[in-house]
Order: structure tokens, then sequence, then C-alpha cells
């Protein structure tokens, strides 16, 4: 399929000048630009002048730098860490090998022998992301140039109030566009995702069948490999799950009902009663008041904070998991208010947990990031990026404090009342 518009850039970084034509060969008929590199230093070189990549296609093992040395080089510059890396290795590297790809930075493996279908789908998906991330930025830019003009104009000339009126319109005009260009991309993961599930689950089922009709033929090392197919696509089913979960939340509406949470949270703390027994765990739940909230997104918020006080905990200390709360008069980003009455309510979801060193405080809340190994703890790196899209969605805020080996503090900060115009009664 050729693509319409601006060709999309892709480098591709191999030491062996065959398998270079052989990706450019495959890819070709998509119609991007190449740019091709034969060595890490290479690469660091042209990324000094040239930025605006979709992709990044890179063999692992290369002399000198090796592929994963020159990634983290590569992501040591703030405007080359958006650009995605696709790693080529060998079935034969091992999962040891997949999971420092992973921490450097990578978003995909391709194996060798490279399958062009494979090579070309996985590309597609990366290039087509890359391409309504720039369309939506370059909105963004042109919806900030467009403000900025508009205050000038309003500030400097003082127009007359039909003009003013005229501005005003425009710039609502603007702020639709770019909702719109956002729940485009939330649309987009969201199709993306569900389309997904269908392979996915043909490959569940099919591994099933073929490790339990075929177990006591094929050898311990073929079994090996069916069971790794098999925690593979487990994997990736739960992180399919998690992205669907994260679009769904930008459609659901805003409706809030008044709802106690002491119930919801003794509800959640039932269906994980056979994880909180094996941990030997305790959850100390205080009085919390009753709140208007979406009650279908509170239950994930609090499932997953819950969730991740377990996961985290430490070695050959039980884990204590304590829920509080206390009202505040002003919103926890100001400092002064002049209500008399509180504003928010505080929740605290405390642990003991190993916790986390506090410069990551913000970022653990981003989408996919995690500070530790996924062979450490299982997970897909989207729960609290979904807890904090869930507190915004309450016109909320959430925050984290901690210390390594000290545990956790997430704290959940609810408007009192909400807007009377989305009140359930």
């Amino acid at each position: 399929m050729k693509h319409t518009g601006m060709q999309q850039k892709i480098l591709l970084v191999d030491d062996r000048e065959d398998n270079l034509l052989s990706m450019e060969t495959i890819l070709e008929p998509d119609g991007y630009t190449f740019v091709k590199a034969s060595s890490g230093r290479q690469v660091l070189k042209i990324l000094l002048a040239e930025t605006d990549f979709a992709l990044i296609l890179m063999d692992v093992k290369m002399p000198n730098l090796n592929g994963f040395e020159t990634a983290a080089l590569i992501y040591e510059r703030e405007k080359l860490r958006n650009i995605p890396i696709i790693f080529i290795t060998a079935y034969k590297d091992g999962e040891e090998n997949i999971f420092k790809g992973y921490r450097t930075g990578a978003v995909d493996y391709i194996y060798k022998p490279i399958n062009p279908d494979v090579l070309r789908a996985k590309v597609a998906v990366f290039v087509d992301l890359y391409r309504k991330n720039a369309r939506l930025m370059m909105q963004e830019q042109k919806l900030k140039a467009i403000n900025q003009n508009l205050e000038n104009e309003v500030y400097e000339r003082k127009a007359s109030e039909k003009k003013i009126k005229q501005l005003n319109h425009q710039l609502l005009e603007n702020i639709a566009r770019l909702e719109s260009a956002n729940k485009d991309l939330d649309r987009f993961a969201f199709m993306a995702s569900h389309d997904l599930q269908e392979p996915l689950r043909k490959i569940r089922t099919f591994s099933d069948l073929l490790y339990t009709k075929y177990q006591g033929v094929i050898d311990e090392e073929g079994g090996f490999h069916i069971k790794r197919i098999q925690n593979a696509a487990a994997r990736m089913q739960a992180l399919i799950k998690d992205i669907l979960t994260f679009s769904k939340i930008s459609d659901e509406k805003e409706v809030f009902e008044r709802t106690d949470l002491n119930t919801m949270i003794n509800e959640i703390a039932e269906e994980m009663e056979s994880t909180i027994r094996e941990k030997n765990a305790r959850l100390v739940l205080n009085e919390l008041p009753a709140l208007e909230v979406n009650p279908g997104l509170m239950r994930p918020l609090f499932s997953n904070l819950i969730s991740n006080a377990l996961k985290y905990s430490r070695n050959n200390i039980d884990p204590v998991i304590i829920i509080r709360s206390e009202y505040t008069d002003s919103n926890p980003l100001n400092t002064i208010s002049r209500k008399a009455e509180p504003a928010f309510c505080k929740i605290f979801v405390e642990d003991n947990g190993i916790g986390f060193e506090q410069q990551y405080a913000e970022q653990i809340f981003e989408m996919f990031r995690r500070l530790h190994q996924a062979s450490e703890f299982e997970g897909t790196g989207i729960g609290l990026a979904l807890c904090k899209k869930i507190v915004e969605k309450h016109n909320g805020y959430i925050s984290a404090l901690s210390q390594p080996g000290e545990g956790s503090t997430f704290i959940i900060s609810l408007p009192v009342k909400q807007h009377l115009t989305n009140l359930k009664v």
C-alpha cells in the first residue's frame, strides 16, 4: 500500500549490507524513505543532523556498540526519546536479552529470519501512530499559536464586542478540533487493540491444543517453547485488555452518583481474597465518606492501587495496606482557599512495600512506564496511567509519596461536590 502525503523516514541499522538491502526491499513498496547505517556510531552521527524518523529498525548484534548500547545513547537525548525502536534479533538470544532490550526502550522485537509480512505489519502500525501523533502535535502547536495571537489582539487592540465574540468563537472551534484529534487517537488505540484480539485468541487456543494433544510426543525443549508462546500470548492479551480499558474511559459519560466507597472497597477485597490470603496481607479500611463519583470508574481505580500494593510487597514482610481519608478546604493545586466548607476529600492508600525513588513520582503515571524489570513483577505498565485518567475524569488529582524500602502512599483528591448537571439522583 502506497502512503499518500509526505513519506515517512525509517532508519535501518545493521552491520551487514545484505541485511539492510533485504529490509529495504521488503518495505520499499509501502513508500517509505530510508536512511541506512552500518554501526552504532554512524547512527548517532546521523541523529545529530536528522531527528524526524518515524521508526528505527536496529540489529542487536553489532561490533563496538551493540543495539542495546546504541539505543541507550539515543534515548539520552530528549528530542529522540519519542522515536520507537524495533530490535532485530535471533530466537536463540533468549528472554534475558529481550528484557534487556525493553529496559533500554525497545517497543518491539522482530526475529531472524525476518518474516516479510510481520515486518511490514509492525512497521505500518508504528508509522501510522507516528503520523497521527505528528498531526496531533501540529494541531496543538497551531492552537497554541492561535490562542496567543488572540490574547495579544484582545490586549493590544481592545477590539469591538462583535470582534471579541468572533475571536472567542474561533477559539472554541480550535479547542473542538483539538478534542476531536484526541478522540481520534483514542478510537485508533481502541480499534487497533480490538482487531489484535482475534488472532491472539487463535494463538492461545491452538498453542494450548498443541501442548495438550502432543505433550507426550514432543521433547522437553519443544514443550518449553510452546509454554513460552502461551506465556507471551497471555501477557499480550493482558496488555490489549488494559489498552482497551484505557481507551474506553475517554468515552465514559461524566455521570456521578453518591456512592459508599467502603462497600465498594470491601467487595474488591473479597474478589482478591485468595491473593490477600496467599500474601498473608492485611487491609485496614478506615471509614470513608460517601462521594459523588462514577462507580464504574472508581472500582478499577481502587482495584489497581490495592493490586499494586500487594504486587510490590517486600520479601519476608507481610503486606499491610491502610486506606483512610481526610477533608481539605483547598484545591490540591492551590495553597489558598476562600471557601468555608471543604472543597476536596483526600483518600490515602498506604502500603509497606518496596517503594521507589520520589524523583519518579510523576513518571509512574505515564503509559507503559515501569520502574522494575518485567521479570521481577508482572504487569503492563498501564495501571497507574489508568488511575490518573479516572481521577481526572472526576475533576480530581492523584499523586504519590514514597521511599525505597519504606512503602508508598498514593493520594487521591476528589471534589466533595461535582457539577449538579452531571449528578445522577
